[in-house]
């Protein structure tokens, strides 16, 4: 038994979409997305817009969060840029970290 039995086992279809995952993972290895020259840039001001990835980034959210935000309706309001793409303004997403706020009241006291 040699070592690529295994592999070409495998159907067509289920080879084909392994390395469709294994191209993608290694496109994301190499070309990370960052936040960090976004901000360097210049100050965010209220009318910018940022992408959704950008938003997540900037709260610090993974993306399936972000659309789990979003489709609450609890989110910031969502600025269509296109048919399919959404960005979220500076503005908006500053509005509802406001709204987002509360007193941190410690937990032990809480129940008292």
């Amino acid at each position: 038994m040699t070592l690529r039995e295994p592999e070409l086992a495998r159907s067509h279809r289920a080879r084909r979409s392994h390395g469709k995952k294994i191209r993608r993972r290694e496109r994301e290895r190499t070309q990370p997305f960052s936040l960090k020259p976004f901000l360097l840039k210049q100050p965010l001001l209220d009318e910018q817009v940022l992408s959704f990835k950008q938003w997540c980034l900037l709260n610090s959210i993974g993306e399936r969060t972000g659309r789990r935000i979003l489709k609450s309706g609890k989110g910031p309001t969502v600025t269509m840029l296109s048919d399919k793409r959404i960005g979220i303004t500076v503005g908006n997403n500053r509005a509802w970290q406001e709204s987002r706020a509360r007193s941190w009241i410690p937990a032990h006291k809480a129940w008292r």
